[in-house]
């Protein structure tokens, strides 16, 4: 029994110096905490009480029933504070380490964030600083829209008016000088004739000049609605129209089927007809051959003129869409520069855009787009 006893004792003291020991270890790990430093002095006092036992039972003490009761309990209850001490600290250290690594986290986040914040505050300069700048750009374009566009409605209010007050005396000019040129021609001296003539001709110039101007000017105040329109019809209206020139000089003008479009019939008739008088006007020596089609392409239809004309340089070609420009002397080819200036102006008006493939000598192909709606 008493070896027995002194078994018990023995390791249950063993047991609890080395539980004091980690619960020590303990305290070093974790830092002077109250619960740590009292559990390391409970098991101290235990493991001494343990050997102050094994001391008495060495000198002879047996230890009744509930001594050995009390040993086996604090074997047991050594065991488990054993077990906790030994738990306790690689939790500890993984928890230490979880904070550590999310207070580093943490660091890295709110610098991140700051650094974020900061990019975002610049940012949010920049675009409040292009922001008012494109309020003023805005402002500054409908402004000038809006003069534009008075600059436009006084410009063809005044060719409206100019062309209808110049006609009346001009008429009355061109009628005096064609009748001095019936009556007097060869009854004055050659000069007198001449200048007649010069006369008769500026007059006949300056009513096409002015009928010219004037349709120029109606294109975007005197316009239809658009409604659906047949181009192969108004194509044939075209070519009726150019009957006679197109018999005089011999030219051969073909098409492929052509579709029908949303737009101002007249005005299209005015392109089709002036893009035709234009290829019959600028023709070269060999028989002219005009081919008119249409391809679709998305959303728009695309028209093309194709002729064997005399062609156009290549740096003139957007010059010719532009009111009163000339390539050629009046002397060669007559005309007042407002044809192009006038298709360029119903295909915009229809939200269309016309432009021309050509080289000298090798012909021209004009394009313009309507769209299909």
């Amino acid at each position: 029994m008493a070896m027995h006893g002194l078994f018990l004792i023995g390791v249950a003291g063993l047991l609890q110096l080395i539980a004091a020991f980690f619960a020590l270890r303990l305290i070093r790990i974790t830092g002077t905490r109250t619960a740590w430093v009292l559990i390391a002095g409970a098991l101290v006092l235990m493991a001494l009480r343990r050997v102050v036992k094994l001391w008495r039972l060495a000198s002879g003490d047996l230890a009744d029933p509930a001594d050995l009761f009390d040993d086996g309990a604090s074997l047991a209850i050594s065991v488990a504070m054993l077990a906790a001490v030994l738990w306790i600290p690689p939790l500890f250290l993984t928890i230490q380490q979880a904070a550590e690594t999310l207070k580093q986290s943490k660091e890295k986040l709110e610098i991140l964030v700051g650094e974020r914040t900061a990019a975002l505050n610049d940012a949010n300069i920049r675009l409040s600083v292009e922001l008012d700048e494109r309020r003023r750009a805005e402002m500054k374009m409908a402004q000038y829209a809006e003069d534009l566009k008075r600059s436009n409605a006084e410009l063809e209010q005044f060719a409206y008016v100019a062309s209808h007050d110049l006609q009346e005396p001009l008429r009355m000019v061109a009628s005096f000088t064609q009748l001095l040129a019936k009556r007097y021609q060869g009854r004055l001296d050659q000069d007198a004739d001449e200048f007649i003539g010069f006369a008769v001709d500026g007059a006949n110039r300056m009513q096409v000049l002015i009928n010219d101007l004037l349709a120029f000017s109606r294109v975007g105040t005197r316009g239809k609605p658009f409604a659906p329109t047949d181009c192969e019809a108004v194509l044939n209206h075209a070519l009726a129209n150019l009957t006679t020139t197109i018999q005089e000089t011999g030219a051969l003008v073909t098409h492929a089927p052509l579709p029908r479009v949303m737009a101002d019939e007249v005005q299209l008739g005015q392109l089709f007809q002036n893009l035709l008088a234009n290829a019959l006007k600028f023709r070269g020596q060999d028989p002219l051959r005009v081919h008119i089609s249409a391809q679709r392409q998305g959303d728009e239809w695309i028209f093309s003129f194709q002729d064997n004309g005399i062609g156009i340089a290549t740096e003139h070609q957007d010059r010719i869409f532009t009111i009163f420009q000339r390539l050629h002397r009046r002397e060669e080819f007559p005309g007042t520069g407002l044809g192009l200036a006038l298709c360029k102006k119903i295909v915009g008006r229809h939200g269309g855009r016309i432009w021309v493939e050509s080289a000298v000598g090798r012909g021209s192909t004009f394009y313009f787009s309507i769209p299909r709606g």
